[in-house]
């Protein structure tokens, strides 16, 4: 790898939520490899190793939903170990005061995803598990107090679609005061979420509406917006079997595994746009 970069790594496809338009439901693995869904704790342990001797310097843990997999405080233990700046994405459901606790000092950041702060909102687009048990603004707030109190840094992760597009967050962004709020246009890839996302989808017009809507905010808030545009093709991310994937043709395309052949034939096998990711903000003071 010949650049310092932060990698994404979907070490786990299962998630209790049920967002209708995640572009990460790895159904797809189903149906190539039915007898093996994710690697396991020794072959993730390897797939981080070459990671951060590649001169990766984060990785961010995601989904599914990571905080299901019994090992991710080993493997995130491990990567603190290797050398790597740390982070988490999570829909904040399972973040006990055990899991709070038991990763202080090894885990960097913690990412929330929330796309509203209203209940029916997140009941409708499916950001609940199947009980409708969804958060509301005093949930968000806390569990965001509960991982200020143990030190985590705090990043919040908002997918715009057709149904919060006219929703005002900033007040609520204010009160939680992420150091970073990234702001994501809905993503619809094949294979992931058609057939469920094309209700979601919003122009570029509506995109930038929700960030003027959304422009007042404190200084200490970093606001992050990412048009589909920017996000294909400017992130490095693994699948849950250990492959380097992209978007840009609409489409998961997986390299090899890159425990078989190694991370720098994995990267020519995918598009990734170096410059790309510099210009969306990714190499910031993590």
């Amino acid at each position: 790898m010949p650049y310092s970069i932060s990698v994404n790594y979907h070490l786990w496809p299962y998630c209790n939520y049920r967002c209708q338009y995640c572009f990460a439901t790895f159904e797809d693995i189903a149906e190539m490899q039915p007898t093996k869904r994710f690697l396991s704790i020794e072959e993730s342990f390897k797939l981080i190793n070459i990671l951060a001797d590649a001169g990766c310097k984060k990785i961010t843990f995601a989904g599914g939903e990571p905080t299901l997999c019994n090992w991710l405080s080993d493997l995130i233990a491990h990567a603190k170990l290797a050398g790597l700046k740390t982070m988490i994405v999570t829909n904040g459901s399972q973040l006990n005061e055990e899991f709070l606790a038991n990763n202080k000092g090894k885990l960097d950041w913690i990412a929330v995803s929330i796309d509203s702060i209203n209940t029916n909102t997140n009941n409708y687009i499916g950001r609940c598990s199947s009980k409708l048990n969804s958060k509301g603004e005093e949930e968000y707030l806390t569990l965001i107090n509960k991982i200020k109190s143990f030190g985590y840094r705090l990043k919040i992760n908002t997918v715009v679609s057709s149904i919060n597009c006219k929703e005002n967050m900033a007040s609520f962004i204010n009160k939680a005061e992420p150091e970073r709020w990234k702001i994501l246009q809905t993503l619809p890839v094949i294979g992931q979420n058609d057939g469920k996302v094309e209700q979601f989808l919003i122009t570029p017009n509506q995109f930038q509406h929700y960030l003027d809507l959304n422009a007042n905010l404190l200084p200490g808030v970093e606001r992050v917006p990412e048009s589909c545009d920017a996000i294909t093709g400017s992130y490095l991310m693994v699948d849950p079997l250990g492959r380097l994937f992209d978007d840009t043709k609409g489409t998961h395309t997986y390299s090899s595994e890159i425990l078989k052949v190694g991370i720098e034939r994995a990267l020519s096998e995918i598009s990734f746009d170096y410059q790309k990711y510099l210009s969306r903000g990714a190499d910031y003071d993590f």
